[in-house]
């Protein structure tokens, strides 16, 4: 019991003392808060009670508490005392990290300022994007293009020194892929050129420029299968730049490799470019230019791997530039019979023989001009146009005995009554004629690729199913074939030949001349080139580079349907500007049925039944520079069309045929088109751009046709001006639209120019 008492006494003694020594703790933790200062012991009694034995446990736990408030009152303490630090500390670096930014956008705006150097004083190249823009004299950027843009490569480097040229020429560099080339020539009258000259520096690379078309119309070219006036109407995947058919083809049967827009900038692309040319929608409308070689159109390479080199000229006026580029020698060389003849075909009609070779006899030519004669009085001369049926075989170069036994007596007729006579000649020789085995046998042909020239190309073209063509680059073939069309012309006194030449894609897919060819258009122009001055030439159906004067180049056929009436006014304004002047339109009527006038024919003879789309092709051709027929006004009974056709004929001979012949002398000494689009007349005019329906002749006469069936209505855009209606001969301002005007079946829009202080 008394153990029990004096372990309960001894227990409340050690409770007590714990008591004690938390109180004390208590206040030593409370007093720590207040201040550093305040942290140390108080005195030496209360250092020796702490290192007492009886306090050391309670001690250890006292410092440990002390350190754990320490520790969680440290950052509230930091930042009471070093606040002020701090910040300036945060300052200085924010500071610092604005400066490194600074100095890397001043580094990168450097960097892109020195890719997107100025060369040439107005030509803006970003060497890393691959973009180049061009300005005019008053800072516009007249045109736009991406570079290069199948290297996939952004490292430009300057081009070693055994590259460089000593021509002033700046030299580019993507390693391995391609070598670029810009140059700049000063042509005076603010003409300014820049020539680019890609070097593919790999057979798998082929260069390819696009050219923005967002913001300028752009023209030239050729007749597109879209039939796209202006260009940016079309859409296409890359094509060779060759003629063809436009009903199977990209492009028609004239092509040039010269391109312009409504901003003043103009393309001209070396002849030895393979090119090929697309027209995208996406991701933007881009023309773009690419050199590729390929196993028929660019067969024959001239360089290792293919090269893309064309000339960028600009100019402040559209027009001018045109007027600057154009050819200004058509005169050269030119004889005062010559001039003669191209007033004769301004001023007289081309009567077409029916093509079928059955009907084609010298009976049915006297029938024919007898009818021209007796129901057209006013059209009573002009050229008869013999397609090759004159021949009983085409390539024969004679006279079929069979249906023309006394051709003499016909062309003693022809002469009286006042028409010219051509025949039509093909570079073909069907393998029916009997010259095909002498033209094999001389090697005159040109031959199958892969062989050792004695196996002849064959091809096939129109009714000929099997057929050699001439090797003009042979001289042999020369000489033979000039010594057969002078016979021709001197047996049966004819007065010129047209030739008939095809196109690109009627030679044989692989072909092989004696000489080779940049591309199977060549051959056509040394074809003419051969016979011009050696025989008369009444023109030719297709072609890369103008013939000679007088000769005319023929428009391609069209279909007889209100379509095939509406695709020739962009033809022959997109022919007039890429420098051939002297065109004859297809037939009036058209030159084969369409599918929308098919069913209409009679089946007995090729009588046309759609008389108001004749009138509207008889009104349109009567302003342009040749009428060419097949089918007879005559052969239409209903509406008196006879009456209208001779009516029109009075309307071309008096206001016209002068205009025609006026500006046939300009076209000679300038270049510039006869039939001319509206932009000529303004090109700084965005309506000008807009009017795909209309032309002018020369500066004085604007046309306006109906081109629509069942239409007695359309709208005229005149340009600016004084202008006098052809209907009702009132005067009217230009510079505006006409909206709704009326016309009617017999009539056709037309306005004259009138002096500028006219007034009403």
């Amino acid at each position: 019991m008394l153990r029990t008492e004096y372990d309960k006494i001894d227990h409340v003694s050690e409770e007590k003392e714990r008591e004690l020594l938390e109180g004390y703790s208590r206040n030593l933790r409370r007093k720590s808060v207040l201040s550093p200062r305040m942290l140390k012991p108080p005195g030496d009694d209360l250092e020796a009670a702490a290192n007492s034995p009886a306090n050391s446990i309670t001690s250890v736990n006292s410092i440990a508490s002390l350190l754990r408030e320490k520790i969680q009152n440290l950052p509230q303490t930091f930042r009471k005392k070093k606040s002020p630090e701090y910040k300036t500390k945060i300052f200085v670096g924010l500071l610092f990290i604005a400066i490194i930014v600074l100095i890397v956008t001043a580094y990168f705006l450097y960097h892109q300022k020195v890719l997107a150097k100025v060369y040439f004083g107005k030509m803006k190249l970003n060497k890393a994007k691959r973009t180049l823009k061009i300005y005019n004299k008053d800072g516009v950027d007249i045109v736009q293009l991406s570079l290069g843009t199948t290297i996939n490569y952004d490292n430009v480097l300057p081009c070693l020194p055994m590259d460089v040229r000593d021509d002033g020429s700046l030299c580019l560099e993507w390693m391995h892929r391609a070598r670029l080339y810009l140059n700049f020539a000063d042509l005076g009258t603010d003409v300014k050129c820049y020539n680019l000259q890609w070097i593919s520096l790999s057979e798998n690379l082929f260069p390819t420029d696009c050219f923005d078309m967002s913001n300028a119309h752009w023209y030239g070219g050729g007749q597109t299968a879209e039939n796209a006036w202006p260009l940016e109407k079309g859409s296409f995947f890359y094509q060779p730049i060759i003629t063809g058919n436009i009903e199977t083809h990209e492009w028609g049967n004239v092509v040039k490799r010269y391109f312009i827009n409504s901003k003043g900038a103009a393309i001209i692309i070396n002849d030895k470019t393979p090119l090929y040319i697309s027209i995208k929608d996406a991701p933007k409308k881009e023309f773009c230019l690419r050199a590729q070689y390929d196993n028929f159109a660019f067969v024959n390479r001239f360089t290792t791997t293919a090269q893309l080199n064309y000339s960028i000229c600009t100019s402040s006026n559209m027009t001018q530039l045109h007027e600057f580029l154009s050819e200004h020698t058509l005169w050269d060389g030119l004889k005062k019979e010559d001039e003669n003849i191209i007033d004769y075909f301004l001023k007289e009609p081309v009567w077409e023989m029916p093509e079928s070779k059955e009907y084609l006899t010298q009976d049915a030519i006297d029938q024919y001009t007898t009818n021209i004669t007796n129901s057209v009085a006013i059209l009573k001369q002009g050229h008869v146009l013999i397609n090759e049926f004159w021949q009983d075989q085409v390539g024969n170069f004679e006279l079929d005995p069979d249906r023309f036994p006394s051709f003499e007596t016909v062309m003693e007729k022809l002469t009286r009554r006042g028409f010219r006579v051509v025949f039509t000649i093909q570079p073909f020789i069907s393998t029916e004629s009997f010259n095909f085995a002498e033209a094999v046998r001389k090697k005159l042909l040109i031959s199958e690729r892969f062989n050792d020239r004695r196996i002849p190309a064959l091809t096939k073209y129109k009714t000929v199913q099997s057929a050699g063509v001439l090797d003009i680059t042979n001289n042999r073939t020369v000489s033979w074939l000039l010594e057969k069309l002078k016979k021709v012309k001197n047996t049966y006194k004819i007065d010129a030949f047209y030739l008939d030449l095809g196109v690109a894609y009627n030679m044989p897919h692989y072909y092989q001349c004696e000489k080779a060819l940049l591309n199977p258009d060549e051959y056509k122009t040394m074809f003419v080139n051969i016979l011009q001055g050696e025989v008369p030439l009444f023109g030719v159906n297709s072609a890369i580079v103008r013939p000679k004067s007088p000769s005319f180049v023929v428009l391609p056929e069209f279909e007889f349907s209100w379509q095939g009436l509406q695709k020739i006014i962009p033809t022959i304004l997109t022919y007039g500007i890429l420098g051939y002047p002297f065109l004859i339109p297809g037939a009036v009527g058209g030159d084969y049925p369409g599918p929308e006038t098919m069913s209409l024919m009679n089946e007995t003879d090729d009588v046309l039944l759609d008389p108001e789309l004749y009138i509207r092709w008889l009104q349109l051709s009567a302003f342009l520079p040749v009428v060419r027929y097949r089918h007879l006004p005559s052969n239409y009974d209903q509406r008196n069309i006879s009456g209208l056709a001779k009516g029109l004929a009075l309307t071309r001979q008096d206001k016209i045929t002068p205009k025609l012949q006026r500006f046939a002398r300009v076209s000679l000494n300038l270049g510039l088109p006869i039939i001319r689009p509206l932009w000529m007349l303004g090109a700084e005019d965005p309506a000008c751009h807009l009017a795909v329906d209309e032309f002018s002749i020369g500066d004085d006469i604007i046309v306006a046709p109906i081109l629509h069936k069942g239409s007695r209505k359309r709208e005229i855009y005149l340009p600016a001006g004084v202008w006098r209606d052809g209907i009702d001969h009132t005067l009217r301002k230009g510079s505006r639209w006409i909206h709704e005007y009326k016309v009617e079946e017999q009539d056709v829009a037309y306005f004259e120019r009138m002096p500028d202080d006219t007034r009403f």
